[in-house]
Parts: C-alpha cells; structure tokens; sequence
C-alpha cells in the first residue's frame, strides 16, 4: 500500500502515459462509435423483418454478439439479418478479443507494472540520511561487507544502473538506488556530502569514471576502489580515489606468505598502534606436537598467543591445547617480541629446490600474484595453468591441474607445499579432494571466492584457506572504523573498550574476562602508553583502554557485559 501514491505520482506525471492515455481513450473511442452504429443498423434490421426492439435492446444484442457471448434470445431471420450477425461478430473477436486486451495491457496495464517497480527502487536517499557507505557492484566483498556495516549498525545503499538489478536486489531485501554512475546528480540524489565512504569495486574503467564523477561533488569523501590492473592504480588516485587495493593480488600474496616454503616465523597480519597480529604456522616446526604451556612461547619471546586456527575454526587457547601440524598461531606482540620470535623459530626452514617446488594451480591474477612473491623469496615453484595466453615463463606448465600426468611433471611428489588459485570454488575443493589423495603430508593452501565454501575446504582438506570476500570486507571496514575495530581475519577482531566501574581494582587474573566472555587482553593503555601483553597479576583502572581480541560473539558478549 505505501508505494501506491508513488506509482500514481510516476503514471500520471510521465509523458509516456499521458501519451498512451490519449490512444487508449481513441481506441475507446472507435469502438464505442461502432458499437452506437450496429445498434442503430439492429433497429432498421429488425424493422424490415416487421420486429420493433427498444434501444437498450439493441445496445444487448450488439454487445452480446460481439462478446461472443451469443445467448441466442433474439435473432435474425432473414440473410441480410443473419450476414449482419456474422459481421458484428466478426468485428467483436477482432476489437474486444484480439484489439482491445493488446491494447489495454500495452497502453496500461504495462505501464501500471512498471510504475508499480520503479516506486519499489528509489532514485534518492531521504533527505537527513548521514554517516552511510555507497557501494556501487555487487559482488561476494559487497554481501560480505554489508553483514559488517548491519553488525556495526552502517547505514548503506547499493546503486544500481538499471532497473532489472535495482529490483532484483530489492526482491533480496538489500537497500537499493537506482540511478547511472557517470551522473554527478546521481551522487547528490545519494547524499554524498553526508557520506561515510564510497566503495567502488567494478572494472577500472568504471572504478575511474566513478572516482571523477564523485570527487567534483565532495572533495572530502573517502573514495575505495579495486584495481585489476598494475597500470590503472595511478590512473584511480588521479581520479580522485583515497585508497586503491588490488584485492586479486593481496590474496595471492597472502597464499604466498602462508606456504612451508617461506619463513616459518610471524607474518604479519594486521596493526593495532603499536601492537601487532601475527600469523604463524606450526607445522614441521618444534611447537608441532606440543602444549601451549610447554611451548613457553611468552617466557622465550615475550608474544602471547592469543588463538589459535584449527582447520578454518578459531579457538581460544588454553594452557593444555595441544598444537597439531595443521595448527595456526594468532601472535600478539611488539615488533620487538615478533623478531624475537622469528630469531627462534625461523631457523626451521623448508626450502624448494627445483626438483620439490611449491605448485600454484592457477595462473591468473591470484596465482601470478603468488609466484610473484615466492620468486622476489628465490624459493622455487611451478605454476599449472591450462590457459596458453597465461604461460609467462619456463615455471608455467600448460595442462589441466585435474590432470596426473601434469601434477608429476610439475614436482606434486616432492613438493611440500601446494596452492590452489582458480577462481572457481567447486574447481578447488575438487583438487583438494585430489592433492590431498595424492600426498597425505602436503601442506594444501586454497583460495576461497565465497565464504560458505570456506567450511567446505577445511573438509576437503585444505590446512587454509583464505577467502577473498573476506579479506576485501575487512580491508574496507577497517578504513571505516580507524583506530576502533581491527578485523583480521573472518570472525576474529581487534578492539577497544574502556574498563567500567565493576572492573576498576581488580587483576586482569581476577576480571576473568577470558572465562566470562571468551575475550582476550592483549594491551592496556595507561597514561597515553600502551602495555602490550601485559601480566595477569596488572590491576585495572576505571576508564582504563583495554585492547582485546575474540571472535564477533565474544565481543558481543563483552559489550553486553561490561558496558
């Protein structure tokens, strides 16, 4: 009911109704005219075969004959009278059966329909909208990014060029604005002065159009695109975009830095002031096998271990978790207490030779991103690629991945470490199931395009996988909420909360906050310094800035409790 004034707003007002309003009423028009002139002939009719009928009678006969409807009550006897008949129906199936629905649903009813959808897909945001996100693709990094911003209570709106999008997309409950992307009127319909941000993640092309076209209204707007090419990130920053990311090659990266191949110390993976997150692998290093507390990892290098990933799972360690060969380590340390670490550990190294190489199964933009940086590391490795235009050197192998007799010629039995980089997920759990047939001990690192899938992987085999949706989300939500919230992985974030009344005197031991909330303090700021991995025994003030890290329901459960 609430888009009916909208829809008659839109037909009464559009010049193409009042246009087919005019022929319909011509239409209308000429048929009632033959209708008045067939009851007038009936009369004169009726009259030579010596029968008087009233006019209404007429106007019955007529409209009966030409519905087809035909209830025989009164008819001709004669031939003129009987040939009369066969021409009023005649024209009847051709005007009111064939003419008049054709020209009803083409003059109106059509009209009526698509008014009836633009009213559902606005072409404006409400005047007083402020502190929203314009996401202008829609794509597996925009659902994932909006079940952030409706975590973090971000209004959004999706802009959609056409209409059959804008109501697809509005069938599937997301807020969408309908208008063209090149249109600086489209931007001020969006409320781009009040905006939080613009994210823009179609191809360069229109990333650049978009980037131009928004900065000649706000200068101020935070503009985030994604780059496909190396040669478009100068091109986007001079259009006017804040930040460029090449979402394709950070994953691809990413896969790089987490083969057995690479150093088996911390790598970085996000940045909080001077505390950093670090990711470490357990495999084939002295903690394989081990307790957290007789890995003693705090006394030898000052880090806390703060989880641990277990298969795609983030668990919250215990002093008596057992770390396995498929164990992740979650770091939290100074860059001090990480080289620390990476003095220690590092020494386990697996290096490739050319006869055991790393393999990446893809050569596209993830899978050249990886042998990029595996390359720059002098480590070995083969790129699987079935695509010729994608053979780059003599480390690409043109064949199938699926296929045996490739996987032997590119090294899969000696080769300690595999990356999977299609951009097809059914593709990569297939050649999990099919790497992990072939190797049982081979570390199997996998690219996910949907985080449904993620779960899959783990199942199939993988030892990680990294989801690009994911990764780009976070990325973006991290430029949105600066300083406040740090999302490191899916599901695992970095963020600050001041210590209330109930808090204030107590030990973090005594706060148990750990055991309340599944929380973890990883610093605490006093007097503008930030003590990172402090002592159990540390009391708290009220007000005091605690940096904790958990997963999305744990810090749900210690907002819900302490604030």
């Amino acid at each position: 009911m609430k888009f009916i004034p909208a829809q008659i707003i839109y037909f009464t007002r559009s010049r193409t109704t009042k246009r087919n309003f005019k022929l319909l009423f011509n239409f209308t028009l000429v048929l009632a005219i033959l209708v008045l002139i067939y009851s007038v002939l009936f009369h004169y009719i009726m009259l030579f075969e010596e029968k008087e009928f009233s006019w209404i009678t007429g106007f019955y006969w007529t409209l009966t004959v030409m519905s087809t409807l035909g209830f025989g009550d009164i008819t001709f006897a004669s031939d003129l009278g009987k040939a009369f008949t066969m021409l009023v129906l005649l024209s009847g199936i051709l005007f009111l059966l064939v003419m008049l629905p054709f020209t009803f649903i083409q003059f109106f009813y059509g009209p009526w329909l698509e008014a009836q959808s633009r009213a559902k897909t606005p072409r404006e945001l409400p005047e007083k909208t402020t502190g929203h996100v314009i996401l202008t693709n829609f794509d597996p990094i925009t659902i994932n990014l909006i079940e952030k911003l409706n975590k973090y209570e971000y209004e959004y709106a999706i802009l959609a060029p056409d209409l059959p999008r804008a109501l697809e997309l509005y069938d599937l409950n997301y807020n969408v604005v309908r208008g063209d992307m090149g249109d600086p009127e489209t931007y001020k319909r969006l409320r781009i002065q009040n905006a939080a941000m613009v994210v823009a993640n179609n191809d360069d092309m229109t990333n650049t159009n978009i980037s131009f076209t928004v900065r000649e209204i706000s200068k101020k707007i935070p503009i985030i695109t994604n780059a496909d090419s190396e040669n478009s990130i100068d091109i986007l920053q001079l259009a006017g975009s804040t930040y460029v990311f090449q979402f394709m090659k950070m994953l691809g990266e990413s896969l790089a830095r987490r083969t057995l191949g690479m150093s088996m110390g911390a790598n970085i993976i996000g940045r909080f002031d001077e505390l950093l997150i670090a990711e470490a692998p357990a495999m084939r290093t002295p903690l394989e096998g081990k307790t957290i507390i007789q890995s003693n990892l705090r006394k030898k290098t000052g880090v806390t271990v703060v989880g641990l990933w277990e298969r795609g799972r983030f668990k919250m360690p215990q002093p008596q978790t057992r770390i396995e060969s498929s164990t992740v380590l979650v770091l939290a340390g100074s860059a001090e207490q990480l080289k620390k670490y990476d003095e220690v550990f590092s020494i386990y190294h697996v290096y490739q030779t050319a006869d055991a190489p790393v393999l990446i199964l893809g050569g596209g933009r993830v899978g050249r991103a990886a042998a990029m940086v595996l390359e720059e590391r002098q480590i070995s490795y083969r790129v699987v690629e079935k695509s010729q235009k994608f053979i780059q050197n003599e480390n690409y192998i043109q064949g199938n991945a699926a296929d045996l007799d490739t996987l032997h010629q590119a090294g899969i039995k000696k080769a300690s470490s595999v990356i999977i980089t299609t951009h097809d997920d059914s593709m990569n759990i297939y050649l999990t199931i099919y790497c992990r047939k072939l190797r049982s001990d081979i570390q199997i690192v996998t690219r996910a395009n949907l985080d449904r899938n993620i779960s899959k992987l783990h199942s199939a085999g993988a030892d990680l996988v990294m989801s690009h949706a994911s990764m780009g989300a976070n990325t973006i939500i991290n430029l949105l909420k600066p300083n406040k919230i740090l999302m490191v992985a899916e599901g695992l974030n970095i963020f600050r909360a001041s210590a209330n009344q109930s808090l204030a005197g107590k030990s973090l031991a005594e706060s148990q906050i750990r055991k309340q909330t599944g929380c973890s303090v990883i610093a605490i700021g006093k007097e503008n310094k930030l003590n990172i991995n402090p002592e159990p025994s540390i009391f708290l003030r009220e007000h005091d800035e605690m940096v904790l890290i958990g997963t999305s329901d744990a810090e749900k459960r210690l907002m819900d409790i302490y604030q």
